[in-house]
């Protein structure tokens, strides 16, 4: 293939292959960056029965208004499902007064977790996420199915084809 194509590069996101031929002897990839919610995340996670976790992330650049996050967060308490929710230090003064307390053990909230650990473990059966390209890649290659709620750029696109095209998850309607 090199010398038919010398000048290929790889661009954009790409997945380490041990997330797409689930290869045991590549688990020791050291994606987790030494974070300290990477163990919490996955002890946490290894309590909980397959697909009954929703993962909520909307990325590192998207701010939320206060009535988005306050829908957000009772809609997931009031939810059947356990919630593993990334909400970034700028964005926690937005949380309801008391929710962390209020939802006790059925919520995980963290300021930061391994996203593709987080999606390629069992637990996780639905990702409410914002559709960035990263996210929406990540997602569609480890079979996860997702609610969009796109909010700039590139994310109405790619929530157009998350919902209509490849038929991997459903829009939120404001």
């Amino acid at each position: 293939m090199a010398s038919r194509y010398p000048k290929v590069k790889t661009v954009g996101p790409t997945i380490p292959l041990m997330y797409l031929d689930k290869s045991s002897e590549d688990k020791d990839y050291g994606l987790t960056l030494f974070k300290p919610e990477t163990v919490a995340c996955k002890e946490w996670l290894d309590t909980k029965s397959t697909g009954t976790v929703v993962y909520v992330s909307f990325g590192s650049m998207t701010c939320l208004s206060k009535e988005q996050m306050k829908e957000i967060a009772w809609g997931l308490a009031n939810s059947q499902c356990f919630f593993l929710w990334v909400v970034r230090g700028p964005e926690e003064g937005k949380l309801p007064r008391n929710f962390v307390a209020e939802v006790g053990e059925k919520g995980l909230i963290v300021k930061w977790c391994p996203q593709l650990e987080v999606l390629a473990h069992e637990a996780v059966g639905c990702f409410l996420t914002h559709c960035g390209w990263n996210s929406t890649l990540e997602a569609l290659t480890l079979g996860v199915p997702m609610v969009v709620m796109p909010q700039s750029s590139d994310q109405w696109t790619n929530a157009k084809l998350i919902a209509d095209v490849w038929q991997s998850g459903m829009k939120l309607e404001a």
